[in-house]
């Protein structure tokens, strides 16, 4: 079945965020007494939402709830400081929309900073973007990629879904749409394939060709 819609992870797939998010994380941890944790450190510790970021940078025996607080106000702050899209993601986005393809994002960050980041950096690109809300299950539960597909008018199966982490992959695959990894984000290859990407792919213009 040809794909009709392309949904995309935020983090590691769209943009690196990982210089504001760990600027962010450590400022908390600073000011609740914590030590700071190493940027690099904090690739493994995304994708999951803000909770389980602040449970995995809090030192084991602390309170994580403290710390999250802090880090939603400090990130909030500066959202969009050392943030970009990665190179090729621009062309990407373009080629896309000249196949009358729709396009959304799906992310496990808060629903509000996603949108923020994605009206900023992406004008008028994305016919959707949701984060992680409170009502709807966050990813890999497929609610939410189902919920686009229906909002867009496509079936699961003319959805592909592209991220960076096994958490993206399995959404995909739960939800019956195809699933591409790929290798420019936080993630290891070894997870994406492991996880069952359909394919797994080392540059946005890479994308094109795998939708068919």
């Amino acid at each position: 079945m040809a794909v009709r819609a392309v949904v995309f992870d935020l983090d590691g797939t769209l943009v690196d965020t990982l210089a504001d998010i760990g600027f962010a994380m450590n400022q908390a941890l600073d000011e609740h007494g914590h030590p700071r944790v190493l940027l690099e450190t904090y690739r493994g510790f995304l994708g999951h939402g803000a909770a389980d970021l602040a449970r995995r940078a809090t030192p084991d025996g602390h309170p994580s709830e403290p710390v999250l607080a802090t880090f939603r106000e400090r990130y909030a702050a500066r959202l969009v400081v050392a943030s970009r899209p990665y190179e090729g993601i621009e062309a990407l986005l373009a080629s896309l929309a000249s196949r009358e393809l729709r396009l959304a994002v799906l992310s496990n960050k808060p629903d509000a900073p996603t949108k923020r980041i994605v009206h900023q950096l992406f004008p008028g690109r994305f016919a959707r973007a949701y984060g992680q809300r409170d009502e709807v299950p966050k990813k890999p539960d497929p609610s939410a990629l189902l919920g686009i597909a229906e909002e867009l008018g496509v079936r699961a199966d003319e959805l592909a879904m592209v991220g960076d982490s096994g958490v993206d992959v399995t959404t995909a695959r739960n939800a019956g749409a195809l699933a591409v990894g790929v290798t420019w984000g936080y993630r290891p290859e070894a997870e994406l394939v492991v996880a069952g990407a359909h394919h797994v792919i080392a540059h946005p213009s890479e994308l094109l060709a795998r939708l068919g």
